[in-house]
């Protein structure tokens, strides 16, 4: 299983540059940021950065949106890190959620999803590809290449995501909904005449290594239940079309945000955010990755059992130093066991 660590931009810049070295030195393949570009700095900026001290780390947005940035910027943009530092990018891809709620615009519709993926990769690719009525290629950079991983919740952009992704993002660590979410996912790449096996399945989710105490779980739980609000937006939107649970969206999914009341954009992401307090314990104990190095190492053996290929794990809490060194330490050589020299 690979790992990687997802990071907010938040200044100084050089803190995250930091972290994400600390994490490829403990064992993490990929950084991931968020991208939101008036809630934190420009991430794309700190890739640079990230790429030029760091040797095989790969790099991208968890997730950037076809709304805030013209296709063909999007794809210069990877196209030229990739052109400076080899082929080290990835773009995580959603119909928007913050980026574009502060500046009060909507998710885009999948249908423009689509069509965004097909011109983004295509041009990074160094394909041609039809935009706004012209034929564009990016012709200094023919060597390039770009997987683009959806994310994803709701029945009609899971299909979308076997359809078209080379990667699946699914943003909760719940087994039960990481099953039902692959299995949509794997179900709609075979009748679109595709190699399931193809598509990289990943879950990110905090994790918080706790000391095994019962006061130890109480504080991570706090510190991670901004995530179940995070998720809520999401979750909300797929209620307004499918209803709450039920044979399209599993209720596991949808039942825990009935008593979500509002949402303030300016604590997205941030532990603490008083805007989440209706996420219950529960949730966040299937939601996330909380307790001490065992109980990740047992979530993540079922993860991987579920065909997980990569956990991606958001580090927004008070000890993200202590939870990359656990991780390097003690959860990773658990899950990744080396094999014996000799035989």
């Amino acid at each position: 299983m690979d790992f990687g660590v997802v990071l907010q931009t938040d200044p100084p810049a050089t803190r995250v540059i930091d972290l994400a070295k600390r994490a490829e030195t403990y064992g993490f393949s990929h950084a991931w940021t968020f991208d939101s570009h008036l809630l934190w700095e420009e991430p794309y900026v700190i890739y640079s950065r990230i790429l030029n001290e760091t040797h095989k780390l790969v790099v991208g947005p968890m997730v950037t949106n076809p709304a805030t940035r013209d296709w063909t910027v999007t794809a210069s943009t990877f196209a030229t890190l990739n052109e400076m530092y080899g082929n080290r990018t990835i773009c995580g891809m959603g119909r928007g959620d913050s980026a574009v709620r502060v500046i009060n615009g909507s998710p885009v519709k999948l249908a423009d999803m689509k069509e965004s993926i097909a011109v983004i990769r295509g041009l990074t690719n160094g394909e041609e590809v039809d935009y706004k009525g012209a034929k564009l290629r990016l012709p200094w950079a023919p060597d390039c290449e770009l997987p683009i991983w959806v994310a994803a919740y709701g029945p009609k952009a899971l299909a979308l995501t076997g359809e078209v992704g080379d990667g699946f993002i699914l943003q909760l660590a719940d087994p039960a909904i990481v099953e039902w979410s692959i299995a949509a996912v794997r179900s709609a790449a075979e009748a679109a005449g595709r190699d399931p096996d193809s598509i990289t399945m990943c879950v990110a989710a905090p994790a918080y290594v706790t000391d095994g105490t019962d006061a130890g779980l109480a504080h991570g739980r706090d510190q991670c239940r901004w995530f179940g609000g995070m998720v809520g937006n999401h979750v909300a939107d797929i209620v307004a079309r499918y209803g709450d649970g039920g044979a399209a969206v599993p209720a596991a999914l949808t039942d825990y945000i009935k008593g979500r009341e509002s949402y303030d954009y300016n604590e997205h992401g941030r532990a603490g955010n008083a805007h989440t307090s209706f996420v219950p314990d529960e949730v966040i104990d299937r939601f996330c990755l909380i307790g001490p190095p065992e109980a990740h190492v047992e979530r993540l053996d079922e993860l991987r059992a579920l065909g997980v290929d990569q956990f991606a794990l958001y580090l927004q809490h008070d000890d993200k130093d202590g939870t990359l060194r656990s991780y390097g330490e003690k959860v990773i050589p658990q899950v990744n066991t080396r094999e014996a020299a000799k035989r």
